[in-house]
Order: C-alpha cells, then structure tokens, then sequence
C-alpha cells in the first residue's frame, strides 16, 4: 500500500471511528484544528481511494466512504517504520531513547514492565 500522509491519515481517524460516511460527514468529524473545506476532505478522500485505502459506493447523487484497511494494521505499520527508520529495526534502543530524554514517567516505566514480565515464556 502507498504511503499515507499525515492529512490523509486525519481523514481516516474519522473513518476508523465511524463508517460509511459522507465526505461532508467526514468533513463535519475531522477535528476544527485543521480548518478544512468540504472540498480539501472530498481532495483527501480521492487520494485515499487511489491508494486502495478507502472504498466509496455511490448513495444516491453522493458517495459513502469506508475503510479498507484496520486501524491495528495502519499503526503496525508505521510503527515498524519509525522503528526501522531511526533505530535500525530495533526496539530496544527506541526505548532507551524515550528513557534517556526523560519522556517516561513511572506510570509508563511500570506499564512497560508488566507487559514484559507478561511476554516472558
């Protein structure tokens, strides 16, 4: 699948969270930060059906957006990417990097060390 872009992936948010939409529906659900016309999201939503990302179906004289891939494999995904792009394909040292800058309190390191001692065979 092609990259998705950071506005992109604005649109899908909306789309994982409520589906089908309308593109003004969309529109109407994406956060008033982004300060988007009904025309940028319907932009958006064409992008995202060129990369097999969304599906749409005609309803009357509109069409009905819904994704077609799961929000668990988008962040895999991406996850995976950040992780081979600047750690070398390790998450290891990403974790040290969070430590080191201190951008982990204890209630994450404890999170973190339960899910560890919850993945020990």
């Amino acid at each position: 699948m092609e990259r998705i872009s950071d506005a992109e992936a604005a649109v899908m948010m909306v789309l994982w969270d409520h589906n089908p939409l309308t593109a003004q529906d969309v529109a109407d659900r994406v956060p008033a930060t982004r300060d988007w016309s009904a025309n940028t999201v319907r932009t958006l939503l064409a992008r995202l059906v060129a990369k097999k990302a969304v599906a749409h179906e005609a309803d009357g004289r509109r069409y009905l957006y819904r994704p077609l891939i799961a929000r668990g494999d988008y962040v895999a995904g991406e996850s995976q990417r950040l992780i081979d792009r600047f750690f070398g394909g390790r998450l290891t040292p990403l974790v040290a990097h969070l430590a080191e800058r201190d951008s982990l309190g204890a209630d994450q390191i404890a999170e973190i060390q339960a899910l560890l001692k919850d993945l020990k065979p």
